[in-house]
């Protein structure tokens, strides 16, 4: 099968001939169709992700979407001709999507949302994961609740945005003045985070008592400024991004909780997998209902010019998920 092997980090891949993987137990070969481009990815590549723990020489791609050629001993639950979908590979020594074809622990993937196309399908996984994650799994998003998503136009966060409107939430979104358009059309209020402060958004949106859940995407000091947005007593802070150094105060003044993400930690560990899978049985089950959808860049790319795909979304020239074409 062709692949994209990374013998070094900081230096491009390379298009490789590789035998095709094998399905073991408890595992599906899967045709990859679409392979979903993320910033770790880029990270990865540039050996700037030491907790994705990846062991060169890799086959780098977390996000894949594709037909079921072959069910392994002992794995129930997919059959040949599938469409599948899931956060695989391309960390720890998981084998990632920028392949033709990958052997893929069956808990990991779910059924493809019958509403959308496979590359579709293939910009969801990790996103949907983590807010997930974030929102259903930690915060308890709830009806009634007001959800603040920092970076509401971006993967995680439009993700968050749709998820959190679904289970009845009333949402706002940060970002940009060239993502307010695509944070609106998503249902959420827009604010300008280049324009408004912390203490404004929180004054005018909810009286100055803060929201009942926050969603970073961002770090640094997009955290910071979270922990000084949560509702008094009973506001609650979730971030992918934890990490460096940040004063808890502003956060336990108001009596408020944090929760961490690290969505790749179940890949990483073998512990957890299956609520991958069952996360993204829900996703489908929403895409389906209309209320989860993937924003998509445009532009279209290949195996011979994942290059190409990798620096646009290093850049963050990007507007929407970057897609690989593999064996569309």
């Amino acid at each position: 099968m062709r692949s994209l092997v990374l013998r070094e980090f900081g230096t491009p891949l390379e298009l490789e001939e590789m035998d095709t993987p094998v399905a073991g137990p408890g595992q599906v070969l899967v045709r990859v169709a679409a392979s979903g481009v993320n910033p770790l990815d880029t990270k990865i590549q540039a050996g700037k992700a030491a907790h994705a723990r990846t062991r060169l020489p890799a086959v780098l791609g977390l996000d894949l979407a594709g037909v079921v050629e072959v069910v392994g001993p002992g794995t129930t639950g997919f059959r040949p001709g599938d469409e599948v979908y899931g956060l695989t590979g391309g960390v720890g020594e998981l084998q990632g999507s920028l392949a033709e074809y990958a052997a893929v622990d069956a808990r990991l993937l779910a059924p493809k949302p019958r509403s959308l196309s496979l590359r579709e399908a293939a910009a969801l996984p990790l996103t949907v994961i983590t807010a997930w994650e974030g929102l259903v799994d930690r915060a308890g998003v709830r009806a009634g609740q007001r959800v603040l998503v920092h970076g509401g136009a971006g993967g995680v966060g439009s993700a968050a945005v749709q998820i959190a409107r679904a289970r009845g939430a009333e949402v706002f979104a940060t970002g940009s003045p060239r993502s307010l358009e695509a944070i609106e059309r998503l249902g959420a209020v827009p604010v300008d985070r280049t324009t408004t402060s912390v203490e404004e958004y929180v004054a005018k949106y909810t009286g100055g008592e803060g929201f009942d859940i926050i969603v970073d995407t961002a770090g640094g000091a997009t955290l910071d400024a979270s922990f000084a947005a949560a509702r008094v007593y009973s506001g609650h802070v979730v971030s992918a991004l934890g990490w460096g150094t940040h004063a808890l105060a502003p956060l336990s003044f108001r009596g408020a909780t944090y929760s961490g993400v690290f969505t790749l930690l179940p890949m990483l560990t073998g512990r957890g997998r299956e609520h991958h899978g069952e996360i993204l049985r829900e996703a489908a089950a929403l895409a389906d209902a209309g209320a989860l959808a993937p924003l998509l860049d445009t532009r279209r790319f290949i195996l011979d010019t994942v290059s190409e795909a990798h620096a646009l979304v290093a850049d963050g020239g990007n507007v929407g998920k970057v897609v690989i074409d593999i064996t569309i």
